[in-house]
């Protein structure tokens, strides 16, 4: 039984509102937010989420001088039985917890991920 329902993928950058503009138009997908976070719904329910980030710097793609800027959330529906789920698997919980309706965790890797909520 999967513990989550849908990923949704988070991208960094100076204008949540411009760029999900661009890719609203690339997807013709609706897109609602604000100066600091912008959501970029399809009809059936996927999401790519565009996040503020202050002194925003582009990837230098393909080096990594500044590696790319996404991280995925995945939505769930109890914050506490996705996180123990997780940990289960491998992920560690990240030191610096910045909100109460999600969860930071840090992959195998040592990538960050959210669990939502919905």
């Amino acid at each position: 039984m999967a513990i989550a329902r849908f990923p949704s993928l988070v991208i960094d950058c100076p204008d949540p509102l411009a760029l999900g503009g661009f890719y609203r138009d690339l997807l013709e997908w609706e897109l609602k937010g604000d100066a600091d976070w912008a959501d970029l719904r399809a009809d059936y329910g996927q999401c790519i989420s565009f996040q503020q980030v202050a002194d925003y710097q582009p990837p230098r793609w393909p080096g990594q001088d500044v590696p790319q800027q996404m991280h995925l959330d995945v939505v769930v529906d109890d914050l506490d039985t996705a996180e123990a789920a997780a940990l289960g698997l491998g992920a560690t919980r990240a030191e610096h917890q910045p909100g109460t309706t999600f969860r930071v965790l840090l992959d195998p890797a040592g990538h960050p991920f959210c669990l939502c909520l919905t």
